[in-house]
């Protein structure tokens, strides 16, 4: 009988809450650690499910990949933004080793695996696939069987995860969860898998959708809201599907249970443009009067130094001459600018004036090697609690 393999990803489990805080409600999860070992991992910089899942796959680093989070420069100028899917990877992923040894590989809503690449094995693409009219399987034709081995129509995702309609939401991460490892038992069944590894993306839609329901330290808060212990509740469901696919297993089969990045509450948010514009570094055509979605098109480049892109960190971007089309700093002052600008960031304080903690790295010191086009610094404001 060969050895085993059996990841089980879990987007967004956080430590705290899974080995402490929910622990002795988990008992599938607790015996895994119980008979092997449990550990903190750290993530990518940045801490996001794209590039870390895929950091975890191949062994680079997110300068190595050359994806630096979801959207990316696609070229010098100022609009051009790609995003990061499957194709986008270059590097080799462990189902290519495996493969390149003969050994196939089942593998299940991994994230970055849309579009699905040619596999010895099965794969089911991830939450990128834009709706089911995609080719999100390889083969294509298992699609079908996919929504009859979910005992009803496979769910790739939430779409609406940061919806108002907060019942509705939580009716569908339990189905989608109860759905997808109900399709991954199937398939895991059916076949002798060296390596099989599915990933549910449904702890990271609920803590987007409850966390301020549930953390009694944030800041909108209500003791005895009715979805306080919405998040808890998940967490022991999901320990329940986790243990009804453990008994599947024979005793050949060794266990890992992982994720790319945790959560915690946020203290505020920074409007990193509008700081940029303040510290004269950024200048804007006319300046809004009331609050205003930032377009490329209100910048008056001629006289601005650095832009930022945001998200779930932000991305500073300095405009250089003879790099960018309307270069405002000389090569030779780019990195006293960026150091300048580095300072200013990290010396950022809250309301009360007191420093927030904001982390700033310079790709090239954190990164083995540096490819296509990174932000010039990526920022944790507040090492990401703002």
């Amino acid at each position: 009988m060969m050895e085993k393999i059996l990841v089980i990803g879990l987007d967004c489990a956080t430590p705290q809450l899974l080995f402490e805080q929910f622990a002795p409600d988990l008992p599938n999860l607790r015996a895994l650690w119980q008979k092997g070992t449990k550990a903190k991992m750290l993530s990518t910089i940045p801490p996001i499910t794209v590039p870390a899942w895929t950091s975890m796959m191949t062994s680079k680093d997110p300068g190595q990949l050359g994806f630096y989070g979801f959207r990316n420069r696609a070229g010098y100028d100022y609009e051009n933004l790609y995003f990061a899917n499957a194709r986008y990877v270059k590097e080799k992923t462990v189902w290519n080793y495996l493969n390149r040894n003969r050994m196939p590989a089942l593998c299940f809503g991994i994230p970055q695996t849309y579009p699905p690449k040619p596999i010895n094995g099965i794969m089911v693409g991830c939450f990128l696939t834009p709706d089911k009219n995609a080719d999100f399987t390889y083969p294509s034709e298992l699609k079908a069987e996919l929504d009859q081995a979910a005992d009803g129509d496979y769910i790739i995702d939430i779409k609406d995860f940061r919806t108002d309609k907060k019942d509705r939401l939580l009716e569908q991460i339990y189905v989608m969860t109860e759905r997808r490892f109900k399709a991954f038992r199937h398939f895991y069944k059916k076949d002798e898998w060296p390596f099989a590894m599915m990933v549910e993306m449904g702890i990271d839609r609920i803590h987007h959708g409850f966390w301020r329901y549930f953390d009694r330290g944030h800041r909108l808060f209500e003791p005895g809201n009715k979805y306080e212990n919405a998040i808890r509740d998940y967490y022991i469901f999901v320990d329940r599907k986790i243990g009804e696919l453990l008994n599947e297993l024979d005793g050949k089969t060794s266990v890992m249970v992982v994720s790319d990045h945790g959560a915690k509450r946020m203290e505020g948010a920074i409007c990193v443009n509008e700081w940029l514009a303040k510290m004269g570094w950024l200048k804007l055509k006319d300046h809004p009067q009331n609050q205003t979605k930032f377009k490329m098109e209100m910048v008056d480049w001629e006289h601005t130094r650095a832009w930022s892109e945001g998200g779930y960190y932000a991305r500073v971007f300095c405009n250089v001459q003879g790099r960018e089309p309307q270069g405002r700093i000389p090569p030779s002052d780019y990195e006293k600018f960026r150091d300048e600008l580095k300072a200013a960031l990290e010396a950022i304080t809250d309301e009360s004036g007191h420093n927030i903690g904001t982390l700033v790295f310079k790709p090239q010191d954190i990164y083995k090697q540096v490819k296509n086009i990174p932000p010039d610094l990526i920022v944790h404001f507040g090492n990401l609690d703002w």
